[in-house]
Protein backbone atom coordinates (compact mmCIF):
# COMPACT_ATOMS: atom_id res chain seq x y z
CA UNK A 1 0.00 0.00 0.00
CA UNK A 2 1.56 3.37 -1.19
CA UNK A 3 0.97 6.29 0.77
CA UNK A 4 -1.62 9.12 -1.87
CA UNK A 5 0.27 11.78 -3.41
CA UNK A 6 -1.19 14.74 -1.29
CA UNK A 7 -3.10 15.05 2.01
CA UNK A 8 -5.32 17.61 2.16
CA UNK A 9 -6.91 19.20 5.61
CA UNK A 10 -10.08 20.26 5.08
CA UNK A 11 -12.63 21.58 8.35
CA UNK A 12 -16.01 20.69 5.93
CA UNK A 13 -16.83 17.09 5.31
CA UNK A 14 -17.92 17.49 2.41
CA UNK A 15 -15.08 18.54 -0.23
CA UNK A 16 -14.65 19.44 -3.73
CA UNK A 17 -11.81 18.14 -6.12
CA UNK A 18 -10.85 18.47 -9.39
CA UNK A 19 -7.15 17.62 -9.55
CA UNK A 20 -5.98 21.55 -10.70
CA UNK A 21 -6.81 23.47 -7.80
CA UNK A 22 -3.47 24.71 -7.16
CA UNK A 23 -2.52 24.79 -10.29
CA UNK A 24 -2.08 28.34 -11.89
CA UNK A 25 -4.33 28.19 -15.06
CA UNK A 26 -4.69 24.74 -14.47
CA UNK A 27 -8.22 23.40 -15.15
CA UNK A 28 -7.81 21.74 -18.47
CA UNK A 29 -5.05 20.36 -16.83
CA UNK A 30 -7.58 18.69 -13.71
CA UNK A 31 -10.04 16.08 -14.08
CA UNK A 32 -13.67 16.39 -13.97
CA UNK A 33 -15.14 18.06 -10.33
CA UNK A 34 -16.63 15.59 -8.49
CA UNK A 35 -17.86 16.03 -4.87
CA UNK A 36 -16.66 13.94 -1.92
CA UNK A 37 -18.23 13.13 1.57
CA UNK A 38 -16.11 12.50 4.43
CA UNK A 39 -17.91 9.97 6.38
CA UNK A 40 -16.88 8.72 10.31
CA UNK A 41 -13.59 7.54 9.24
CA UNK A 42 -12.70 10.96 8.99
CA UNK A 43 -10.91 10.71 5.68
CA UNK A 44 -12.02 10.05 1.54
CA UNK A 45 -9.30 9.97 -1.32
CA UNK A 46 -10.49 11.49 -4.76
CA UNK A 47 -10.83 8.50 -6.92
CA UNK A 48 -9.11 10.36 -9.79
CA UNK A 49 -6.28 11.81 -8.67
CA UNK A 50 -5.76 9.77 -5.29
CA UNK A 51 -5.43 12.82 -3.65
CA UNK A 52 -6.64 12.77 0.03
CA UNK A 53 -9.05 14.78 2.30
CA UNK A 54 -8.97 14.45 6.18
CA UNK A 55 -11.50 16.36 8.39
CA UNK A 56 -9.33 18.68 10.58
CA UNK A 57 -10.48 16.65 13.93
CA UNK A 58 -11.97 13.57 12.67
CA UNK A 59 -11.00 10.12 13.37
CA UNK A 60 -8.15 9.98 10.92
CA UNK A 61 -6.56 13.11 11.95
CA UNK A 62 -2.94 13.26 13.08
CA UNK A 63 -2.78 9.94 11.84
CA UNK A 64 0.11 8.17 10.04
CA UNK A 65 -1.62 8.58 6.11
CA UNK A 66 0.65 5.31 4.86
CA UNK A 67 -1.36 3.47 7.66
CA UNK A 68 -4.67 4.03 6.55
CA UNK A 69 -6.45 2.20 3.44
CA UNK A 70 -7.53 3.78 -0.14
CA UNK A 71 -11.19 4.89 1.18
CA UNK A 72 -12.80 6.43 -2.42
CA UNK A 73 -16.41 6.08 -0.54
CA UNK A 74 -18.61 9.13 -1.54
CA UNK A 75 -17.97 10.38 -4.98
CA UNK A 76 -20.19 12.08 -7.02
CA UNK A 77 -20.71 14.17 -10.11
Amino acid sequence: MQPPPETVRVSHPRVACDGATDIPGGAALGHPRVFLQIDEEGYVDCGYCDRRFVLIGGAADGVDPATLPDHPAGASV
